[in-house]
């Protein structure tokens, strides 16, 4: 047959199934830019500033509607109003998690993250329970923040004050506490496994909030028959997920079920209390996920935060000044900041929320999916069908943060100078995929830099108003621009 005659037969049954996919019968998206055959609204959207063409496209469309990433749907979620209604008073339907190709091939469906259904509720429970419960009888977590700290504030002193660009240092911190938790210690900063993961944590970041990754999502076969990217971050998951089962089979041959270490070791437990149970999701390939997910979630997530939090403090000095103020008033410069402070601590503790606030760290939320056919404001959403929460329309909604686009503080605190909380506050998305490590990021954003803003002030070469602290631009991630600090003792 004439190559022709084949290339216009494909690219005909491409678009018969491009309608079909689009048809009444499979439900009632909502409305949204009219998509093109084949490849969707993928020429209407900005890829390296998604968040921008999301807003747009809802003061158009509303609230609530429909973009196609190649050939398939996702529903956007625009606003407090319309996140809420989906992700807590519709929390079970809107808990699923959507699969993009690139996912798939890195987790296939195991660990916390990219898993569903009864796997990703029993991971998460147990991952859940055993952090809430972690250093029985031994060191509890905040411990084990406030020792990474201490070491944070030894590295910073080894500056001598001088200009520095903070971001490996910032990075290991969190890094570090993550070992910690799952593989019982920490490891010096200058460590060569250590060394070793933190570079490809770092790669694989930057990689998963370039635009070539969402074209790899939207086209998959730009996976497996071109050049790019994303091979090296299939490279680099294979390496750590390598090193993470290389310490799960250390753990099992010195394993103690009556005395558990780590968290490998909870894991480890669990899985021999299951051994006789065929259907359990307890095996060892969900265990290297899990951590895998784990390190994915608490290490550059953090560390992104602690960096960016200290640009705005730099170039925001009366908020800092003030921050220092507290600290002497409440915790002084001999004592370790502890997690009871922070109740008084009412303007660090504000700080601390207007950073995550004003920075927006990941705009459009992990993606969820519907569990199920779903009737949502008289539209009938099909199961499975992708959804996008924007997280930057509820963090900067001028109604609740007046001046969004403006950094201050007294976006958390009332007339009297009392903490204030915000249900608009969601950084770590909400409802039943809320982040699984919110509860330790929190603790350590606040013992990390309340630590450092104990011990140091704060200089930058440049003229704190110059400063630039907009974020670079990326597919999925807010990232700080690169700055220098000098860390001088106090």
């Amino acid at each position: 047959m004439d190559p022709s005659v084949v290339l216009v037969l494909c690219l005909s049954c491409l678009f018969l199934l491009f309608l079909w996919r689009q048809s009444p019968g499979r439900g009632k998206l909502p409305p949204g830019p009219t998509p093109l055959p084949i490849i969707g609204n993928i020429l209407q959207i900005d890829v390296k500033n998604m968040k921008k063409t999301i807003s747009n496209f809802s003061k158009v469309y509303g609230p609530v509607f429909t973009v196609y990433f190649g050939m398939k749907p996702a529903v956007v979620l625009h606003g407090y109003e319309a996140v809420k209604e989906a992700l807590i008073d519709h929390g079970e339907e809107f808990s699923g998690r959507a699969l993009f190709p690139l996912s798939e091939r890195i987790s296939k469906g195991l660990g916390i993250i990219f898993s569903n259904g009864n796997r990703w509720k029993e991971i998460r429970r147990f991952t859940l329970m055993t952090l809430r419960n972690f250093g029985m009888g031994k060191r509890s977590i905040e411990e084990r923040v406030q020792e990474e700290a201490r070491y944070l504030v030894e590295e910073l002193r080894k500056t001598k004050a001088s200009s520095c660009d903070p971001t490996f240092i910032l990075d290991c911190a969190p890094c570090n506490v993550i070992c910690s938790i799952v593989f019982q210690n920490r490891f010096d900063y200058k460590d060569q496994n250590f060394l070793t993961l933190m570079e490809k944590f770092n790669e694989n970041f930057k990689i998963l909030s370039s635009p070539w990754i969402q074209l790899c999502n939207n086209f998959p076969v730009l996976i497996d028959y071109f050049p790019g990217i994303h091979n090296k971050l299939l490279e680099n998951v294979a390496f750590i997920k390598s090193y993470i089962l290389e310490k799960a089979k250390e753990h099992q041959d010195s394993l103690d079920v009556n005395n558990p270490r780590d968290f490998i070791d909870c894991f480890l437990i669990k899985m021999e209390q299951e051994r006789h149970n065929s259907q359990s999701e307890f095996t060892m390939e969900n265990l290297v996920s899990t951590i895998s997910n784990i390190f994915v979630a608490g290490t550059e997530t953090t560390s992104t935060t602690l960096r960016y939090g200290l640009l705005l403090l730099l170039k925001h000095p009366e908020v800092t000044a003030k921050v220092q103020e507290e600290i002497d008033h409440v915790i002084g410069r001999q004592r370790i900041p502890c997690m009871q402070d922070r109740s008084h601590m009412p303007y660090t503790d504000a700080v601390v929320h207007e950073v995550q606030r004003y920075i927006d760290l990941i705009p459009n939320n992990m993606p969820h999916a519907v569990t199920r056919d779903v009737k949502f404001r008289n539209y009938l959403i099909p199961k499975g069908t992708a959804i996008l929460p924007s997280l930057t329309s509820v963090l900067h909604d001028d109604k609740e943060f007046p001046n969004p686009e403006k950094f201050d503080p007294g976006h958390f605190l009332d007339e009297s100078g009392n903490f204030k909380k915000s249900n608009f506050f969601m950084p770590f998305s909400t409802g039943k995929r809320i982040c699984v490590g919110e509860g330790l990021a929190r603790m350590e954003l606040f013992l990390f830099l309340t630590s450092i803003l104990q011990n140091f002030n704060m200089k930058s070469l440049i003229d704190s108003k110059k400063l630039n602290a907009t974020s670079t631009s990326a597919a999925s991630i807010s990232l700080p621009p690169l700055y220098k600090i000098s860390f001088i003792p106090v």
